[in-house]
């Protein structure tokens, strides 16, 4: 009896319960607006599935649904789970909990999710008393907070946890949470036929603003409100009219704190509005951080550093006008004083920008790095002039024409060093053809000093033959990496992003996404067991769950079929294929890559057709200064080209080739053309593989060309490259690929 009655009050305290929290998501599946995190294929939800969770803090906005999530987790794990709240609770119920939990682990070998809303209000001492146990795995965290975990959060616990941030739910997700809620009968008003009148729904979701919570709470309201008494007979109709949506859900309080994670983002938002020059951005975020209280001098006190910062001297006035303003502010006070708030912040967002103040931490670097003397000519006279020959050998600017002279003013180490790189913006594009006319001619009497070091030459004798090599080497790494972020950029990965990586050898590509989708999934394809095992190797130090998933195939993209075999999800935000070479067909890679893509996906292909390469014909013309040979040169180099009808020519595809086998199979494509160059260092080795007769360019070129002129050419290449590297220039083709739905 004890059991029924027992069975019975439980059910009559939950249909007693506040709607919101009778429609929380029991499962991953009722989850709604979260598929960033929760979504097929991301991390999260596998964690979850695979009942592998770590400690977690989820980090988002009211009404999101972080406490939803963790009844989910309750509901799917095996673990024991415990619930506490931080506003409500103490280091002595902490204790209680641990006791529990380390009894279950010892006796039972049985985990425990600790679950904690509102972390963030427990004090230090507190979060310190969770931690050991946290570090020793007796429970597992997962914490809920609307603040910054990061500041607000102790570093310890942080560090062993993983943040994921909640996301405000857009109008889609909030209406079909209420659609849910008004045909559930189990927990909403399923059993009643709600009728809502024409736009009162969707004021509702409007005025949420993304708040699960608040949506509800204001359904609840109308509805119970509408009918008297409550609860009516099964199947009746009740009518929600805009005037009871709007006494439902009145107009929200501002979500800032002036202390915590709100006043922050705000003001940041504000200061990239400004430095991004849009004043309506820039007006709408100021007026927010006015409405809800902020200090109008610290806001001041932000546009300051920004006039130095971000305007510079694209604009000298800048800063003057937001210290007039400020003074203004400061004599006149609120209401008026919203005009020279704005004032200064229209000033700002519509000045020409620069950063190039910037260039003073380049210098402070370089002075931490050596503390390098002052020059003996820039030293002071007025002291040791006759003793040790202070400031012998310096020019008075003043006594040349201009009142400028060419001189060092840098110490010897750092010849040459530049810091400032003035833009071509405002005030500061008129003085630049000046500074940078005047660097030159100081770059030229100082490098020609004969104390100089030897920077742009070399010898086969030279001590400086092995920093060549050095400089080649780092030329080459910035090659990759500017593909790198030339395909990512393109690509626009997200924290929650699937991405799939075919030819992915070399792990270019592999690194960049686990870094850049730490909530998602990152997939690649390698063509040997070698290359996944060493790729293995470097993620050796993730959890398992964190892995990348890499899988061995010979097929530049797999099947369907083939990736639910291999990886988590078949679908994929992104791929993304760097491919110096093109050595597979574009029209295959299209039709493959289509069923691969998620909704709103697209195809990243980083590639340097030969056709855009490198001319040997501009290297006889600007480096071997030959122009006789390179004008015979170009033209059969034109003919070699333009020859794709023939089977030696089977690569040489265009831009116009790759774009059409998109567009054919239904894609909307764009093309950027980036240009590449580096200083090459050409050996003999090389030019013996050029001009061989096995060599496609070197047989056309035979046979084009009079022998006289052959030999010639190879001659000219052979005693230039003794001279050092070479400039070596070509382009390479970006091409982004979007299925059009």
């Amino acid at each position: 009896m004890d059991d029924l009655f027992s069975a019975k009050n439980k059910n009559d305290i939950q249909n007693c319960n506040p709607l919101a929290d009778r429609m929380r998501p029991r499962t991953l599946e009722d989850i709604v607006g979260q598929d960033h995190i929760v979504g097929p294929g991301r991390l999260l939800r596998r964690a979850i599935q695979a009942d592998r969770l770590s400690s977690i803090i989820l980090y988002g906005p009211p009404g999101t649904g972080k406490t939803s999530l963790a009844a989910v987790i309750a509901n799917t794990t095996s673990a024991a789970f415990e619930k506490l709240n931080a506003v409500l609770c103490g280091v002595k119920d902490i204790r209680e909990v641990i006791d529990r939990s380390d009894d279950r682990l010892r006796l039972y070998s049985k985990r425990t999710i600790l679950f904690v809303d509102e972390v963030h209000r427990w004090n230090k001492a507190q979060q310190d008393a969770l931690l050991p146990w946290v570090e020793n795995g007796t429970v597992i965290l997962v914490g809920a907070t609307t603040e910054n975990p990061f500041f607000e959060v102790n570093r310890a616990l942080v560090s062993r946890s993983r943040i994921f941030q909640l996301k405000p739910l857009d109008n889609e997700g909030l209406m079909e949470t209420a659609k849910r809620t008004i045909t559930d009968k189990e927990r909403g008003y399923g059993n009643w036929n709600v009728q809502f009148q024409e736009g009162s729904l969707e004021h509702l979701v409007e005025v949420a603003a993304g708040d699960a919570r608040s949506l509800l709470n204001a359904i609840e309201l109308a509805v119970e409100t509408s009918i008297a008494p409550w609860p009516p007979a099964q199947g009746s109709e009740i009518i929600i009219s805009m005037e009871a949506a709007e006494e439902s859900i009145q107009r929200r309080a501002l979500l800032y704190d002036r202390d915590g994670d709100y006043h922050f983002d705000t003001i940041s938002a504000f200061i990239k509005s400004v430095r991004g020059s849009d004043p309506d951005a820039a007006l709408y975020w100021l007026a927010k951080m006015v409405r809800a209280g902020e200090d109008p001098k610290f806001i001041f006190r932000r546009m300051i550093i920004l006039a130095s910062e971000d305007v510079g001297l694209a604009d000298p006035f800048a800063l003057s006008v937001v210290i007039s303003c400020a003074q203004a502010f400061e004599r006149i006070g609120f209401p008026e004083g919203n005009f020279p708030l704005s004032h200064a912040c229209l000033y700002l967002a519509t000045a020409a920008k620069s950063n190039t103040a910037m260039s003073y931490f380049d210098a402070l670097n370089e002075v931490e790095r050596e503390d390098a003397e002052v020059p003996n000519h820039l030293r002071d006279a007025s002291r040791d002039k006759e003793g040790f020959g202070h400031g012998e050998g310096y020019v008075y600017p003043h006594a040349y024409r201009d009142h400028w002279a060419a001189q060092q003013y840098l110490p010897g180490s750092l010849r040459g060093r530049t810091f400032y790189i003035p833009s071509t913006s405002g005030y500061e594009g008129k003085i630049r053809d000046d500074i940078l006319r005047k660097r030159e001619l100081q770059a030229a009497i100082v490098l020609g000093d004969n104390d100089t070091e030897e920077f742009l030459s070399w010898s086969a004798s030279s001590r400086g033959k092995e920093g060549w090599f050095k400089r080649l080497e780092s030329g080459r790494n910035n090659l990759l990496l500017s593909d790198r972020d030339a395909i990512f950029n393109s690509a626009f990965v997200k924290r929650h992003s699937r991405t799939l990586i075919p030819a992915a050898n070399d792990g270019l590509l592999l690194w960049e996404s686990l870094r850049r989708s730490p909530e998602g999934l990152s997939a690649a394809l390698v063509n040997t067991s070698g290359a996944r095992d060493a790729l293995l190797r470097y993620a050796a130090v993730l959890d398992e769950i964190e892995k990348p998933q890499i899988a061995v195939t010979d097929n530049i993209l797999p099947s369907v079929q083939e990736c639910e075999k291999f990886f988590s999800s078949s679908q994929f935000d992104h791929i993304l294929i760097r491919a110096p070479r093109l050595n597979f067909t574009p029209s295959r890679i299209a039709s493959d890559a289509k069923p691969l893509l998620a909704a709103g996906g697209n195809l990243v292909l980083l590639s340097s057709p030969p056709c855009l390469g490198e001319r040997i014909s501009r290297v006889m013309e600007e480096e071997c200064e030959n122009g006789s040979l390179a004008v015979k040169l170009k033209k059969a180099e034109k003919l070699f080209f333009e020859n794709t009808g023939s089977n030696l020519h089977q690569d040489l595809w265009e831009e116009s080739d790759l774009t059409s086998a998109f567009e054919q199979q239904g894609y909307s494509v764009t093309v950027q053309i980036i240009n590449q160059k580096e200083e090459r260092l050409i050996t003999d080795k090389d030019i013996d593989a050029w001009f061989n007769n096995k060599s496609r360019w070197g047989s056309f070129m035979a046979a084009n060309l009079k022998n006289d002129d052959f030999l010639a050419i190879e001659d000219a290449l052979r005693k230039r490259i003794i001279k050092g590297p070479i400039l070596w220039q070509w382009k390479s083709i970006c091409l982004k690929a979007e299925p059009v739905s």
